[in-house]
Formats: structure tokens, C-alpha cells, sequence
């Protein structure tokens, strides 16, 4: 029986991200497959807002003559404008890793903690208190802050390479051109990242409040290179392209379409 269960939640720990999906939609059904839309929504109505604002203003405060900044100075830009953005929001971020985290729990036996969005905040802030909402927030404030190094500097560094070098003009072809870059380097910076917060938010919780199993990022760090080897850092790095790199295309094109349309200055 011991045997039978450690080979169980070994297979559920190394599940692709297919037969996952394909688990959770059997037993839940397909539209738990978008599990912590809402807070989602609600950590982008205040991260992108958030995000953008804070680079422009980085962004102004040391362009040159010509209102351009060096990569190295996108970069520190990037940096801090995602990691202040990411702060306030992580609390949000904390219950749609939650929420998408059920379904796992689910196809493990173990009965639902929650049934929405409000319960699982009423759950957290139950076993931990107001501070707990920022459980998990030192590596998902470093997460984003490679995530934005990678997205904002590598977008606002290969748009204006793009015009400057080849002369081309600032339209879709160049926005769509920057975005997949974009998209692909801020992967690239946030997958190990990504891979830390998820499983420090994941992990289970003690009567102190803190996590059972790490006791921070480092220390989570060293057990998955030791325990699981380099490559683990990379786990999930295809589903998390696959979700930034639509997502940065989409993102950039409306946002400069709609700068243009209003008359306003592009990025």
C-alpha cells in the first residue's frame, strides 16, 4: 500500500503539462482548466497598469537627447518597475496559484479547500492573517523582475533597434516583431523564478504560518538542484512561453494601436 501510494504522487508530481490538463478535465471538467481566471484578472488590472506606469517614469528619468535609453538602462528599469508592480499585486497572484493548485489537490484524493475566488481568500487570510497575502512574495517579486527585464527592455531595445538599424517603420509588423522577442527572452529570465514561487506558494502550512517544506528561496532553490538537478529550474517552461508569448503579442499590439488611435506617443 505504501509503495502503491509513493508510486502515485510520483507519477502526479511528474505529470507533462497534456495529461494534467487531460486529468483535470476529466474529473472536473474543461472549465477547470481556467481555474483563477478572476484573480488573474484582478492581478493584471493592477500589474500591467502598474508596470508600465513605473517604467515610463524610470524610462524619462534617464533617457538622452534623442529620448532613447541603453539596453543596461531598460534592463534596471524593467527590474524595478516589476518587482514594485508585482509587491501589490502578489496577494492576488497568491490565490490564483491557489485556485489553479486545486486540481492537483483533486487528482490526488484530497478534498476541495475552496469553491471560489472569495473563499480562498477568506482560507488564507484565515491561516496566516493579512501578511500571509504576501506568502511567496520575495520570489514572486524576483520572478517578475526577470519577467520585466526580459519583457519591457527586450521589447523597448529590439522596437527601436528594429527602426533604428533597418529603418523600418513604427508599425504592426515591428510591435508584433519586438513582442515575440519579448515574449521569449522574459521566459527564458522568469521560468527558474517561476518555478521557486510556485512551489514555496504550494507548499503546505504550518500552525506558525510559515511553509513546511522550504524555508525560503534559496533554500527551495538548493533542494530542487540537489534533489531533482539544473534542468528542474526549467520545468513548466514551455506552458509559461506558450502563456507569455501570446500574451506579450497581444498585450504590446493593443497597447500601441490604442496609443495611436487616441494620438497618443507609442512605447
Amino acid at each position: 500500500f505504501l509503495l502503491r501510494v509513493i508510486t502515485n504522487h510520483f507519477q502526479l508530481e511528474n505529470h507533462g503539462m497534456i495529461k494534467t490538463a487531460v486529468g483535470i478535465a476529466r474529473q472536473e471538467g474543461v472549465l477547470k482548466l481556467w481555474s483563477g481566471l478572476m484573480p488573474m484578472f484582478q492581478r493584471h488590472a493592477i500589474y500591467s497598469g502598474c508596470r508600465l506606469i513605473f517604467y515610463e517614469h524610470f524610462r524619462n528619468m534617464f533617457k538622452d537627447e534623442h529620448g532613447k535609453v541603453s539596453l543596461g538602462i531598460a534592463s534596471l528599469g524593467g527590474l524595478a518597475a516589476g518587482s514594485l508592480a508585482q509587491f501589490i499585486a502578489s496577494p492576488t497572484d497568491l490565490v490564483k496559484v491557489q485556485m489553479q493548485a486545486e486540481g492537483r489537490n483533486i487528482l490526488q484524493g484530497k478534498a476541495p479547500r475552496f469553491a471560489n475566488c472569495r473563499q480562498a481568500y477568506a482560507m488564507l487570510y484565515a491561516e496566516s492573517g493579512i501578511l500571509g497575502f504576501w506568502r511567496g512574495a520575495v520570489p514572486n517579486v524576483q520572478r517578475a523582475a526577470l519577467v520585466n527585464m526580459g519583457d519591457l527592455a527586450a521589447y523597448d531595445y529590439t522596437k527601436q533597434y528594429l527602426m533604428k538599424e533597418f529603418g523600418m517603420a513604427d508599425n504592426a509588423l515591428v510591435h508584433a516583431a519586438a513582442a515575440f522577442t519579448a515574449g521569449f527572452v522574459a521566459a527564458v529570465l522568469g521560468t527558474p523564478a517561476d518555478v521557486m514561487k510556485t512551489r514555496l506558494m504550494n507548499q503546505p502550512v504550518g500552525p506558525d504560518g510559515r511553509g513546511t517544506l522550504y524555508r525560503g528561496m534559496i533554500d527551495c532553490l538548493q533542494q530542487s538542484v540537489k534533489n531533482e538537478g539544473v534542468l528542474s529550474l526549467y520545468k513548466g517552461f514551455l506552458p509559461l512561453w506558450m502563456r507569455l508569448g501570446p500574451w506579450a503579442l497581444i498585450n504590446w499590439i493593443a497597447f500601441e494601436n490604442i496609443m495611436l488611435a487616441i494620438g497618443g506617443k507609442t512605447f
